[in-house]
């Protein structure tokens, strides 16, 4: 019913958009088709710089975390008798070792606070769980910058532990307790799987790297090669899971970033640079909460706010408000503000808006002004 919900939600937004968008801008045969063209060649442009050494790793690798890493194990530190010291770091940063996105924080959110995590913990977990998937910081890097992916997952990561801790002080609320997960089927040794997601990761990073061609391919092609040695040696049902899950993520997450590029192609042909630079321009501390206020409402489908962000950005939106409409998209949509309430309740529910309203534009504003 959830899913429903968010879908219905999603194709109203995209709707309502689409109508203000032809209500109020002077469009003409040919503007329209310099937006499509645009749209088209912004697409095509990502799938060559991006799809085959960003986004097909990433999957990979993301399907290694979620076959080959004990979540059972990293959950369980969320629990009510965990102290604080190790329960809200590990929430803060278990969303990229769990390759969550936002389709999946939601029910994972729910069932570790249902299970007994401390209301803190389980709120960093919510919060930071999609800002810091693997495929999200590294399409950031490639796309936009490793100073803004980066800055993006600190700020994430130190935002969630703040959220959480405001949250339980404000609420003092304590697990049920009766937490446990358990995890079936049968499990490499964590050297193993370590040796596997590294020699993923390196070709990864290494692929994005500007070096010399020659030594780049040597290394990328070592690493595949090994990788490949290391799954045929699994046994069958772990590599078919595996291969499953990298699917998983590629068919639910590819499609919606795919119309996602070819929006903010059209974003960037259609929308006026004049409205962008008044609305989001500089690093003002308006424009930084007004990009947190539509971050926090608008849906981004997993990495669609890569590109929208960089289509704004080339149109002059700050980079302090782009930081915090990350951090606030990601983190909250309109779907996800009403089943987080249901959760939570309207109290807590509205408390943890704002915080993370609050926090995206603080962010925001520092990283535009003194970073």
């Amino acid at each position: 019913m959830e899913g429903n919900l968010k879908r219905e939600l999603t194709k109203f937004g995209l709707l309502a958009a689409g109508f203000l968008a032809f209500y109020f801008l002077p469009f003409s045969e040919k503007y329209v088709q310099e937006a499509i063209i645009s749209g088209f060649t912004m697409l095509g442009s990502y799938a060559r710089e991006h799809v085959l050494f960003c986004l097909v790793p990433a999957f990979f690798i993301a399907g290694t975390i979620t076959v080959f890493i004990r979540k059972d194990a990293i959950l369980k530190l969320l629990g009510p008798g965990a102290r604080k010291i190790i329960s809200y770091p590990v929430a803060a940063v278990s969303g990229g070792i769990l390759a969550v996105c936002s389709c999946t924080i939601l029910p994972l959110f729910g069932g570790i606070y249902k299970r007994g995590a401390g209301l803190g913990p389980a709120v960093a977990f919510l919060f930071s769980g999609p800002a810091i998937n693997v495929a999200a910081i590294f399409l950031t890097g490639n796309a936009i910058g490793w100073e803004m992916a980066i800055i993006r997952m600190v700020a994430a990561s130190i935002s969630a532990v703040f959220i959480g801790l405001i949250m339980q002080s404000i609420f003092k609320e304590k697990g049920s307790g009766g937490f446990a997960m358990q995890e079936s089927g049968e499990q490499i040794s964590w050297q193993e799987a370590v040796g596997f997601l590294a020699l993923q990761m390196t070709f990864l990073i290494v692929g994005g790297l500007k070096i010399d061609p020659i030594v780049k391919a040597s290394i990328m092609i070592v690493s595949a090669v090994a990788v490949f040695i290391m799954a045929i040696r699994f046994k069958r049902e772990m590599r078919n899971s595996w291969i499953g899950e990298t699917w998983d993520f590629a068919k639910k997450i590819l499609p919606y970033l795919f119309f996602g590029v070819f929006v903010a192609g059209i974003i960037s042909s259609a929308l006026p640079k004049s409205l962008v630079e008044s609305l989001l321009g500089g690093n003002r501390l308006g424009s930084t909460l007004f990009a947190s206020v539509f971050g926090a409402v608008m849906y981004f489908a997993t990495l669609t706010e890569v590109p929208i962000v960089q289509s704004l950005m080339s149109l002059g939106m700050g980079k302090g408000p782009a930081l915090a409409l990350f951090l606030a998209g990601n983190s909250l949509s309109l779907p996800s503000m009403i089943v987080i309430t249901r959760l939570l309740g309207r109290k807590k529910a509205f408390t943890y808006f704002g915080l993370v309203v609050a926090f995206a534009t603080i962010w925001g504003y520092i990283y535009g002004n003194l970073i």
